[in-house]
């Protein structure tokens, strides 16, 4: 080796032993990839949702509804879900002051509307977090793509539907739900000569239920 050629004394200043170096490098600890504590494959989910849903036609009003997960893996699950929500005019809710004529197009138009869809769900990145620098907890980011049906009075549509979520786990089996969906369905409103596509924005969050209760 070159440095056997230098004095002892510089050997020892400038020089590591080999075997010696070796060794420390081989005994260091690297941190790999952990294994998930919270997993998913092979479970059920089960979710209570409530939010926030904004019609492109139709003013805002709350929604709720439920849902059921199944994860076939840590990545991939397919979902059945239901949401309810009332439509409401307020335009007409102020004309009405005005003409009492249009009492009937008003009640007819404060409408319930029922969705049910089905999606597929993709999981897209696991992470975890330190909450006020105190305790860790876990969560994960999906994506999710998928169609149904829309149901109102006197009418039944296709719809299709996407949107993203992230849940926070608080132990193996309850997580808080959040996401925000994109609901493409057409609507028809005589009364106010309406005839289009509209994509409404339903803004949710609620709790997830995962059984079995440990993974």
């Amino acid at each position: 080796m070159g440095c056997a050629l230098l004095l002892p004394r510089v050997v020892s200043a400038q020089c590591v032993d080999e075997a010696l170096k070796q060794q420390l490098v081989g005994e260091r600890a690297y941190r790999g990839v952990v294994p998930r504590v919270i997993k998913k494959a092979l479970r059920h989910e089960l979710s209570a949702l409530g939010g926030w849903y904004a019609g492109d036609v139709s003013d805002g009003a709350p929604t709720f509804g439920g849902a059921y997960t199944f994860h076939f893996t840590e990545d991939l699950g397919l979902e059945a879900a239901y949401l309810y929500t009332r439509q409401r005019y307020r335009l007409l809710d102020a004309l009405i002051e005005r003409q009492q004529g249009l009492v009937g197009i008003v009640q007819s138009e404060n409408n319930p509307q029922h969705f049910f869809l089905g999606d597929l769900v993709w999981s897209l990145a696991y992470g975890k977090v330190r909450w006020m620098g105190g305790a860790i907890g876990r969560f994960d980011f999906n994506v999710m793509l998928g169609g149904g049906a829309t149901v109102e009075p006197g009418n039944l549509g296709i719809t299709g539907t996407g949107g993203f979520g992230s849940k926070f786990y608080f132990n193996e089996w309850l997580a808080l739900r959040l996401e925000a969906r994109d609901i493409v369905h057409a609507q028809q409103r005589v009364q106010l000569g309406v005839d289009t596509v509209v994509n409404d924005i339903v803004v949710l969050g609620g709790l997830s239920l995962f059984i079995p209760f440990t993974s």
